[in-house]
């Protein structure tokens, strides 16, 4: 006669259960697009899953999605969010890695993917549509690194699609990562990079350029003469996780004025 032992976990409570189970599931399992209502969006550094930078007066602002780099929110993305705000953007700036208990994706950048940032860059802009004092046909994103590989993806007609989305009407993608295209180009975009940067290199994303149908959008490709990854941050060159990075400050100052001029010419008016 054989005996069947009832395994002790089988007693535990269901809730401790399901924590037990989280606890264990693979991170991807878990990630679904963020989504952003009053609770979830704050102020600047609220430290809110989204931070709102809004211009003073009553609008309405046309807007921007600002995603940062694979170390997370920083000084270095809100600065950027306050230049768009001086310049009359309103700009939300969503943290991709801490409402998933994520801190930092460097050299492991599918720990979040960017088809999943692409959903919250989506998401982020959703919101944006509801407020009253913003723009809802002319809202934009732009992204640094992981950030910049997150907008290559959404400025894509099959992403766009995927996520039954709006296009955003303009894209700024700094130093990003360039998969290949496999769709055609649902925004105007502006993609800027170092010829140095020996994390993204600059061949792919002029493979990406040469490859990408525009289907009658505008897309233009500002690389800088040995300017390294990060080459708009406030730090000197440096190793950073195995790679050269740095600010570069004529290519820095340079981005500043064409990123202000792409932005006035095919998000403002």
């Amino acid at each position: 006669m054989s005996v069947r032992i009832k395994p002790r976990w089988c007693s535990w409570p269901a809730w401790l259960l399901g924590w037990l189970l989280q606890c264990v599931t693979p991170a991807s399992a878990q990630m679904n697009g963020l989504t952003f209502d009053a609770a979830t969006v704050g102020g600047p550094r609220s430290n809110a899953p989204a931070e709102l930078f809004m211009p003073a007066g009553e609008g309405p602002f046309p807007a921007m999605v600002v995603l940062h780099g694979c170390d997370g929110v920083g000084p270095h993305y809100r600065d950027w969010a306050r230049q768009l705000r001086a310049w009359g953007y309103a700009a939300m700036l969503v943290d991709g890695f801490r409402p998933r208990g994520v801190s930092n994706v460097c050299n492991q950048g599918m720990n979040v993917p960017p088809l999943l940032r692409a959903q919250d860059a989506f998401a982020a802009a959703d919101y944006l549509r509801g407020l009253p004092n913003i723009r809802r046909d002319r809202i934009g994103v732009i992204g640094f690194s992981h950030g910049g590989w997150t907008v290559l993806k959404a400025v894509l007609t099959q992403t766009v699609a995927a996520d039954h989305a709006a296009a955003f009407q303009v894209a700024v993608a700094f130093y990003p990562g360039c998969d290949p295209p496999h769709a055609t180009l649902a925004t105007d975009t502006l993609i800027l990079i170092g010829d140095a940067d020996d994390w993204t290199p600059v061949q792919r994303c002029e493979r990406w350029r040469d490859q990408v149908s525009t289907s009658g959008h505008v897309l233009e490709l500002k690389i800088y003469p040995g300017a390294l990854h990060a080459f708009d941050s406030s730090g000197p060159p440096h190793v950073y996780a195995g790679h050269y990075v740095g600010r570069d400050p004529q290519a820095a100052a340079d981005a500043l004025s064409v990123t202000q001029a792409f932005l006035a010419q095919h998000l403002a008016p």
